[in-house]
């Protein structure tokens, strides 16, 4: 499959009673685009009501991976002549990941390879999720003036510990192992890339989910587990600063994994990290899903506009310097309460 202009950035069959759902712009790691939430609302309009198509699989084209998020180069767009035009594509990602994890059949996601951002809205929150060796999950937008949202902030809220805090303000990326763990996935699966994805079809077509997850292998031990105290120390309490100052005395004690959080950390926009932390704190007490989804929306909304957006996609995508000029440049210069402020935390979707 190719990014060829005359093929669709979505593909949708019923393959024996499965409607499969294949995003396909490989060339962009099937990043998400407004026509591609078009595409696939309407599949999901198509099989609403059909009684033919008894469950649903997502999976991705190419060889790279899932999806790697949402189409930051028209977010960067967006940023600096039409913000509200995000927010409005933003609206409709976050109603379709609602519908995808109401939806009333099972709902499996191949996440093989790179599943991150609006991959994890997609594939994240529905029945079934199947990862492999191969796969690398995560919610990165502090990287580049976001917070993580598409519900990952549901996720993260919910893993064990302060797992998903850590995972939430510093970016980093999770193995297969580390995503069962925190609760991003559900079977891991021995075949990878195309081969597995037809591996999950067949199984699902003819045995439905139990089949899918009897094909589940034992997964290695998760890399978090075992960092899994000192993050807990670490990532205590609602003070962004009080965590780096943290992590900074536990390299000191010689977890040098410390020391490359609070890397991380100082790395992302200040200003994305102080609304991370009181997201996840606030999304550990919403009652479910759509709750957060509002919650979410809320944040992107405030930080559209926002001048660590447009300098974080610079940075990351645009320029590719992996130099952002943050403003404020520090956690220490931030006015967490002015910051707070500009966020409308009961937002409905």
């Amino acid at each position: 499959m190719s990014d060829d202009a005359r093929e669709p950035e979505v593909l949708f069959h019923v393959d024996r009673g499965v409607g499969v759902v294949t995003l396909n712009r490989p060339a962009k790691i099937n990043a998400v685009t407004e026509g591609m939430l078009d595409l696939i609302e309407e599949a999901l309009d198509a099989w609403q009501d059909d009684d033919a198509v008894e469950s649903l699989l997502l999976r991705g084209a190419g060889p790279r991976g899932f999806c790697a998020g949402g189409d930051i180069t028209a977010i960067h767009r967006d940023a600096t002549a039409a913000p509200a035009r995000s927010v409005a594509m933003w609206r409709r990602e976050y109603r379709g990941a609602l519908r995808l994890a109401r939806w009333g059949r099972p709902v499996v996601s191949y996440l093989d390879g790179i599943a991150m951002g609006a991959g994890v809205g997609l594939g994240g929150h529905v029945s079934l999720r199947v990862v492999t060796p191969r796969s690398r999950v995560g919610m990165p937008e502090t990287l580049i003036g976001l917070t993580p949202d598409a519900g990952g902030s549901f996720l993260l809220s919910r893993a064990p510990g302060e797992l998903g805090t850590h995972l939430a303000l510093t970016g980093a990326a999770m193995t297969a192992s580390d995503a069962l763990l925190t609760g991003f996935a559900d079977v891991l699966l021995a075949d990878e890339g195309e081969a597995g994805g037809d591996l999950v079809l067949d199984a699902l077509a003819t045995g439905g989910p139990d089949a899918v997850r009897a094909l589940a292998i034992e997964p290695p031990p998760a890399p978090l587990a075992a960092e899994r105290s000192w993050i807990d120390d670490a990532y205590e309490g609602d003070d962004a600063r009080r965590v780096l100052a943290r992590l900074r005395e536990l390299e000191r004690d010689g977890v040098a994994a410390a020391g490359r959080a609070a890397d991380d950390l100082e790395a992302a926009s200040p200003t994305s990290v102080v609304l991370t932390l009181a997201a996840q704190r606030r999304a550990r007490g919403l009652p479910d899903l759509e709750a957060v989804l509002g919650q979410e929306l809320g944040l992107v909304t405030a930080l559209a506009d926002s001048p660590d957006l447009v300098e974080g996609i610079r940075a990351r995508v645009v320029d590719k310097d992996r130099s952002p000029r943050w403003s404020p440049g520090s956690l220490a210069d931030v006015d967490a309460a002015a910051v707070l402020a500009r966020v409308d935390w009961d937002t409905r979707i």
